[in-house]
């Protein structure tokens, strides 16, 4: 059976007394976690229902871990909601995935019990009454369906995604071929298991059979503590909790793999990194949910092509295409395609609970980034197609203005967008969250950037507006700046 826990009974064989998850409050060995994924799965089978789905409201901790390898392990979707999101998100995504059942804390029961028509409050008294293992559900293979989580574009709208058992069991391999992580590694997830790279890290150091440690939530004190109390030897991070940690000043001497996801960490902070952690070594890699891997850079290539977003990983072949199709040529901007085992089945349509596939008949898939490949086989990122600014005839990508202006230590949140203008098409508007001096941010752009690129209208707001997943809502962004809405200090 090729699923994400097909091997833990093996580690529960082989090692059955190393630990493999620790929390701050409970240590579980391979074959307690074993027994543990085997009874939920077994819990889940009772169930009477073809609508295998549940919903998974719960903190950082084994529990979350228990439910949703337990889920797959049944052959079930597990589908991970954050305790952060605010009843009328929760009610969104429940409606986007339909679960038969919510499971939740007794914490949390309250403030969502009138959500759904089934929502249980999961103890570990529910696998009581499961007094043996007992399997019977249907045979499970590797293009089921085992995770549903969300993307949200720049509109701020969630959609549903959908991944199948092989598709992470492939990007488990990368682990091992890409990054050089096995059973030997403690791992440490420091961020919300909601969020799918710290989920992924979890389960595929399960699958690899190494130890992971759950933080309930993100903590400088309790992320240095474990650093130096524990053996860890990888640290899934984001660049937010580099810089967090940056600020703490303290030094790790200990041999550190850290991979990142998440933005493009700002050259003075990756410059910065080896003062907290003396020996490490540091993979960035891009992807999308849809994608999973698609290319990484070690800290030696970094130095080398610090613009790029690495080569493809051992099992990714990606190509370039021109607006009318072709391939394109070295250097030559066009739209990313990735062809690999790892991409996602295809979004679920909320209407007729269909799955909708983006794959074209070669199996290519893309998310409407662009970009290019050099003379030595490294990507870059352009931008993404549809935020692109059509500035008399030229195409000019937002992302690379933003990345200028982010420079400035005074700028919180930048947007920049197209505004519509009767001559040139459109033109070039900058929005800022800050109090950097518009001065100086025109100096930055005329020093990195051509004249045309350089924003000719720039506003100032108090905040800016952020899909659920973080990320800036161009929609948003765009309407206020269409609306040209009091809160918006234009300054000419």
């Amino acid at each position: 059976m090729h699923t994400i826990t097909a091997t833990y009974r093996t580690h529960a064989e082989s090692f059955p007394n190393k630990v493999a998850i620790q929390t701050m409050n409970e240590s579980l060995c391979y074959r307690d976690w074993y027994e543990r994924v085997e009874k939920t799965a077994s819990w889940f089978n009772g169930f009477n229902t073809s609508n295998q789905i549940v919903g998974v409201l719960m903190p950082n901790g084994i529990p979350f871990l228990q439910l949703f390898a337990g889920a797959a392990a049944a052959g079930w979707i597990a589908v991970p909601f954050d305790i952060k999101w605010r009843e009328e998100e929760i009610q969104k995504r429940l409606a986007l995935s339909s679960p038969f059942v919510l499971l939740t804390t007794k914490e949390l029961y309250e403030r969502v019990k009138h959500l759904h028509p089934n929502i249980q409050v999961w103890e570990p008294s529910c696998l009581e009454k499961v007094n043996e293992i007992d399997r019977v559900g249907k045979e499970n293979s590797g293009d089921m369906p085992f995770y549903l989580g969300f993307t949200s574009g720049s509109t701020g709208e969630p959609k549903a995604f959908i991944r199948s058992h092989q598709s992470w069991i492939a990007s488990f391999e990368c682990n091992l071929y890409d990054f050089h992580i096995d059973a030997n590694d403690h791992v440490l997830i420091p961020g919300a298991l909601i969020h799918s790279h710290f989920l992924y890290g979890a389960i595929s150091t399960l699958y690899l059979g190494g130890t992971v440690y759950v933080l309930e939530k993100f903590s400088v004190p309790q992320t240095l503590s474990i650093l130096e109390a524990e053996p860890i030897s990888v640290v899934y991070f984001v660049p937010t909790m580099i810089e967090a940690l940056l600020r703490e000043e303290e030094v790790i001497e200990r041999p550190v793999k850290i991979i990142s996801s998440g933005a493009k960490w700002e050259v003075d902070s990756k410059r910065r990194i080896p003062e907290v952690f003396r020996d490490v070594s540091m993979y960035e890699f891009y992807g999308a949910s849809e994608l999973s891997f698609v290319t990484f850079l070690s800290h030696k290539e970094n130095q080398l092509k610090p613009n790029s977003v690495g080569k493809p990983f051992h099992n990714v072949e990606i190509q370039i295409r021109t607006s009318n199709g072709d391939v394109a040529e070295t250097n030559e901007i066009g739209k990313i395609h990735i062809r690999s085992d790892m991409v996602f089945i295809g979004y679920l349509h909320p209407q007729n609970r269909t799955i909708r596939s983006i794959h074209d008949a070669e199996g290519w898939v893309t998310v409407d980034d662009m970009g290019y490949i050099d003379e030595e086989g490294y990507l870059y990122i352009a931008g993404r197609e549809k935020n692109m600014i059509l500035y008399g005839g030229i195409n000019i990508f937002p992302e690379e203005v933003e990345a200028v202006l982010s420079q400035h230590r005074d700028v919180e949140y930048v947007a920049v967008v197209g505004m519509a203008d009767s001559y040139w098409g459109q033109m070039v508007a900058a929005v800022i969250v800050g109090t950097a001096p518009k001065l100086e941010l025109k100096r930055l752009c005329k020093q990195h950037l051509a004249a045309y690129k350089v924003p000719r209208k720039w506003f100032f707001i108090e905040e800016m507006p952020l899909t659920v997943s973080g990320k800036i809502a161009r929609a948003q962004v765009q309407e206020l700046i269409e609306r040209k809405e009091d809160l918006l200090l234009e300054r000419q």
